[in-house]
C-alpha cells in the first residue's frame, strides 16, 4: 500500500514543471533550472543566475568571475594570492599596546638606587623627606631581596612598614606614586570593611583578590606586589565593649598569616570565597605590606607618656610642652600603638614604623605650585583647553594656604577652597570667546574682590564681579 502511495506522489511531481524562484518562468520557457534545496527547495533559472552574479562587484572577494565567464581566466600560477585584511586596532587597544611596549623590565638590573626612587618621589610629593627615605629603602631592600633570590645561607626577612600621619598628609599618595613609579602591581584597600571569618563584609583574603585583579590574574606577578592597607587604625581593639569585636582585633589576628608569609586560597575574579569561581594559591612571602592610618587621639596618649616624666622645678619639663606640637606623632613607639589597641602580634609583623609631619602652610603652598600634577596646573590645562590663560598671583596662593591650614585636613581642604572660588570663573568663561586671560588675586579668595578677566587681542582689563558672574567695565 505505502509502495503504491510513492509512485503515485512520483507520478504527480512528473506532471508539473519546475518554476524560476526570481522571474517566475516555467522549465519549459526558461530551460534546465537549477535546483537548490536549501533553504526552501527552490529552482532557479540560468539567466536569472547569471544576472546575480554580474551584479557582485568587482574586488568584493569574486574579482575574477567575468574572466571565467569570457574565457579569458589566467593560469592558476598568475593569480595574485589574496592579501590579508588589516583591521584597525581600537584606540583602547593601541594605547594598551604602547604602554606595554614602553613597560621597563623590572629586574635587578633595572631596579633603582634609595636615593633615585626618593629623587621621583620627590616630583610628585611635597616634603615628607623622612618618610621618602624610609620608603625608598625599604622597597629597596624588599625587592633587591625579591629578584636576587640569594637566600641559600641568609634568608633575608622581608620589611613590612606602619606609617602613621594626620589625615591629608599624604599617605595613600605616597604608596601611589612609588608603585606607578617602580611599575608593580599595587592593591589599595580600606580596612574599615574588614570582618571576621564567617560574619558580613570581607574577609582578609580580599586584600589579595584587589592585588590579583591588580596584576591581571597573574599569579607569579601579584606575588611580588605591594598591598596597602588604608585606615588600618579602624580595626584596633575596641574598648569598654561587651559585644564581640568582629571588625577588631579578630581581624588583626586574621592578617598575622597575610603578614608574616603563607599560602592563601584567593578567588579569581571574586572578593568573596562563596563565589562560585576558581580559586588558587597566592604566596605572601615576598608581597610588601604597608599600613597606614591617621590613628586619632594617639598624639594624647603620647602626651600622657611624655609627661609622666614632668616634675615640680625651675629645670623641670611642664605638662604643657608637647601641647603646641603639631609633629608629635613622630614620637610614637610601639608601647603608644599597643596603648591604642594593636595587638602585640600585629605590630611585631610590621617592623618599619614612621611618621609623616602635618602639612603646614609653607608645605601647602609647594604643594599648589611644585608638583607635575599640582593642583593649579590642573585647572590651568582645563582652561588652556578653552585658550584661556589661568594665573595664581603670589598672594592668592598664599591666601589659599591659609585658609587650608585653617581646616586642619591636610591637603584635602586645597582642592575645597579651590572648588569653591573657581565654580563662578568655570561657568562665565566660556560664555565670551573674547576673554584670553584670567588672574586670581588673593582679595577674591578673601571674598572682598573679583579676578582680573584681560580680553583677547587688547589691553583692556575688565572685572568680574564676585559670585554674580557679571562683567563690568574697569
Amino acid at each position: 500500500m505505502a509502495e503504491d502511495t510513492t509512485k503515485q506522489n512520483d507520478q504527480d511531481d512528473k506532471d508539473y514543471e519546475d518554476v524560476c524562484y526570481i522571474c517566475r518562468r516555467p522549465e519549459s520557457k526558461a530551460g534546465k533550472m537549477i535546483k537548490m534545496p536549501l533553504p526552501n527547495n527552490i529552482c532557479i533559472c540560468n539567466d536569472c543566475m547569471q544576472k546575480t552574479l554580474n551584479t557582485v562587484p568587482m574586488g568584493n572577494g569574486m574579482p575574477y568571475m567575468d574572466m571565467i565567464h569570457m574565457g579569458t581566466m589566467p593560469p592558476y600560477e598568475d593569480v595574485p594570492k589574496r592579501q590579508k585584511l588589516k583591521r584597525k586596532k581600537p584606540q583602547k587597544q593601541e594605547a594598551a599596546d604602547k604602554k606595554k611596549a614602553e613597560e621597563v623590565v623590572f629586574d635587578i638590573e633595572h631596579l633603582p638606587a634609595p636615593h633615585r626612587i626618593k629623587e621621583q618621589l620627590d616630583e610628585y610629593v611635597i616634603g615628607q623627606d623622612f618618610a621618602k627615605k624610609v620608603v625608598s629603602v625599604a622597597v629597596y631592600n624588599h625587592y633587591k631581596r625579591v629578584l636576587t633570590d640569594s637566600m641559600d645561607e641568609i634568608e633575608i626577612e622581608k620589611s613590612n612598614m606602619l606609617m602613621v600621619g594626620p589625615t591629608g598628609c599624604g599617605k595613600t599618595y605616597l604608596v601611589r606614586t612609588l608603585a606607578r613609579l617602580l611599575q608593580v602591581p599595587l592593591a589599595i584597600t580600606d580596612a574599615t570593611s574588614l570582618t571576621e571569618a564567617g560574619y558580613i563584609g570581607d574577609d582578609v583574603e580580599s586584600v589579595l583578590s584587589k592585588l590579583l585583579a591588580a596584576a591581571d590574574n597573574d599569579v607569579e606577578k601579584a606575588e611580588h606586589g605591594i598591598v596597602f592597607i588604608d585606615e588600618i587604625d579602624k580595626i584596633a581593639k575596641k574598648r569598654s565593649t561587651n559585644s564581640r569585636d568582629v571588625s577588631g582585633e579578630s581581624v588583626q589576628q586574621g592578617m598575622l598569616k597575610l603578614l608574616e608569609g603563607s599560602d592563601v586560597e584567593v578567588p579569581v575574579g571574586a572578593a568573596n570565597k562563596n563565589a562560585m569561581v576558581p580559586m588558587t594559591t597566592i604566596n605572601t612571602r615576598n608581597i610588601l605590606f604597608i599600613c597606614g592610618g591617621a590613628f586619632p587621639e594617639l598624639d594624647k596618649i603620647i602626651k600622657n607618656r611624655l609627661n609622666k616624666q614632668s616634675s615640680i622645678g625651675f629645670l623641670s619639663d611642664l605638662k604643657d610642652k608637647y601641647d603646641e606640637d603639631s609633629n608629635i606623632l613622630e614620637k610614637v613607639t610601639t608601647e603608644d600603638l599597643r596603648e591604642f589597641g594593636m595587638i602585640p602580634e600585629f605590630l611585631g609583623r610590621l617592623p618599619v614604623v614612621f611618621a609623616l609631619q602635618a602639612m603646614t602652610e609653607e608645605m601647602l603652598v609647594e604643594v599648589l605650585t611644585k608638583p607635575k600634577n599640582a593642583i593649579l596646573k590642573q585647572y590651568q590645562k582645563l582652561l588652556a583647553l578653552d585658550e584661556v590663560d589661568l594665573q595664581f598671583s603670589e598672594e592668592a596662593v598664599r591666601a589659599i594656604a591659609v585658609q587650608a591650614a585653617e581646616k586642619k585636613t591636610g591637603a584635602r581642604a586645597l582642592r575645597t577652597i579651590i572648588e569653591d572660588f573657581m565654580l563662578d570663573i568655570m561657568y562665565e568663561i566660556p560664555k565670551d570667546d573674547l576673554i584670553g586671560r584670567v588672574t586670581i588675586t588673593a582679595d577674591y579668595i578673601e571674598k572682598k574682590g573679583s579676578p582680573m578677566i584681560e580680553m583677547r587681542g587688547s589691553g583692556e582689563m575688565k572685572l568680574l564681579t564676585e559670585r554674580t558672574g557679571a562683567i563690568e567695565q574697569a
